[in-house]
């Protein structure tokens, strides 16, 4: 039921821009957003805060892709998004001494500190990656080609995310059978 929420706005993006165009889409993209948060709040009873930089993002974005008839603003809106993440990310851990993704998930995950340090640098490369590459397709790419980057792009999360999960895995202490 979660990954259904966690897709169902950028599936509608798809279908809408293939039938609508670019304009239908993100308004698309912007409804189903609001409604998928709105999920996820009744759900949760909150919003983490990547949900509302999301949110807040896409409603940007989208607005002025609308208002200007500029396919440009969506376009960049993941460039900004994971260029934001990566530079917090970094900011974080070099500048203020705190790993961000083990105050967040620290909770649920005992891993060694020399884990935590690993995965929030990979998370760091990783969002930086994500977005110097969305804007190589923005500026070489038509918004076409865009829009499929977008669709098979999500192959560059999934193969990180099941990687982090290789790596973490090892190091998860789990129940010890009584000897």
């Amino acid at each position: 039921m979660k990954i259904l929420i966690d897709f169902f706005p950028i599936l509608l993006f798809f279908g809408a821009y293939k039938f609508y165009g670019i304009y239908v889409g993100t308004a698309v993209l912007m409804a189903a957003t609001v409604v998928q948060m709105g999920l996820i709040y009744a759900i949760d009873r909150r919003l983490q805060t990547m949900h509302k930089a999301t949110l807040v993002l896409i409603l940007l974005f989208g607005t002025l892709t609308l208002v200007l008839q500029d396919d440009r603003f969506i376009k960049w809106k993941p460039t900004v998004l994971y260029g934001a993440m990566s530079l917090a990310l970094a900011v974080a851990l070099w500048v203020m001494k705190k790993n961000f993704l083990k105050m967040l998930l620290g909770s649920q995950l005992d891993l060694p500190d020399q884990v935590w340090l690993r995965l929030n640098v990979a998370w760091i490369v990783y969002c930086a990656f994500m977005s110097a590459i969305n804007a190589y397709v923005v500026v070489n790419f038509s918004t076409e080609a865009w829009v499929d980057f977008k669709l098979w792009g999500y192959a560059f999360p999934l193969v990180f995310l099941i990687g982090q999960g290789i790596y973490i895995a090892p190091h998860l202490k789990g129940d010890e059978p009584a000897a």
